[in-house]
């Protein structure tokens, strides 16, 4: 939900028993729950409240994916709340839209759709524990190994492979502080590079929030797609969430590909996650 949008690899039963995950023993509301005070929590200082509803906003970038509003849990918004929130991002000049899991405030859909807006789409909702993450074996053919990184040249070469994949415009300074401000945050970021040196794969694990973080941006060059990359990136940064105090990663793969990448080490469906917009 942060980052560039669905995780993905550019390539609502409740998991089951025993998994280790106590927010999944809650059951898919209350997970609904957790995931929403992450997003309000990564939204940061910066964040704006209007109504029923926190926007995040991104003063310098207005792509969709970094500005957008999380619904209070069990939110009923009325029409004039609606109304005030639309204004909220009409004012700063961004496309009204909301992320959000619909099990955990159910009645605002429809307040939504009766404003005008539309469903962008419906993404599976994925989670795993950093002890059930499998090591996804990558082409024995590859010279690429991946790992953590924190120096600003990593992060700029990682940024530019988020950004070549999601469509982005070219990486600057601004991307870079985006993932320190993660760092910073506790949270990871992870790249696969070639023994030339070059960032072919990259993904992030967001600042952790009572255990919970979403892993986001999964990302892989078009020459090295489809040889196990992404899959190796997200057992990694879901496997190292132990060391940042994570107890469960969620993550919402665009297509049922990326679901099934997922799935290969360890993510399990706990729900939906909904986007929608007003054009």
């Amino acid at each position: 939900m942060t980052g560039h949008g669905p995780a993905i690899c550019p390539e609502l039963p409740l998991g089951p028993p025993g998994m280790g995950l106590g927010i999944l023993r809650r059951g898919a509301r209350l997970l609904g729950a957790d995931v929403h005070a992450y997003l309000r929590s990564a939204a940061g200082d910066r964040a704006v409240r209007s109504g029923p509803f926190v926007v995040r906003f991104d003063e310098h970038d207005d792509a969709l994916p970094f500005n957008y509003a999380i619904p209070d849990d069990h939110a009923a918004p009325t029409s004039g709340e609606v109304a005030a929130l639309i204004a909220a991002f009409r004012g700063r000049a961004r496309t009204p839209r909301l992320e959000y899991v619909p099990q955990a405030a159910p009645e605002v859909e429809d307040a939504l759709l009766a404003a005008g807006f539309t469903v962008e789409g419906r993404y599976p909702l994925l989670v795993c524990s950093p002890d059930e993450a499998v090591d996804a074996p990558m082409d024995v053919r590859l010279d690429v190994r991946v790992g953590l990184v924190t120096d600003d040249d990593a992060l700029l070469k990682v940024a530019r492979v988020m950004n070549e994949a999601f469509e982005a415009p070219e990486a600057t300074a601004h991307d870079v502080a985006r993932l320190r401000r993660v760092l910073d945050g506790g949270g990871l970021v992870a790249a696969a590079t070639t023994d030339a040196g070059e960032v072919v794969g990259g993904g992030q694990l967001g600042r952790p929030h009572q255990g919970v973080a979403e892993v986001a941006g999964i990302a892989v060059r078009a020459s090295h797609r489809r040889r196990g990359i992404a899959g190796a990136v997200t057992a990694l940064l879901t496997r190292s969430g132990a060391s940042a105090g994570i107890a469960t990663a969620f993550l919402t793969p665009a297509d049922d590909g990326a679901a099934r990448v997922y799935a290969r080490v360890g993510y399990h469906r706990a729900g939906e996650a909904l986007h929608v917009s007003l054009p």
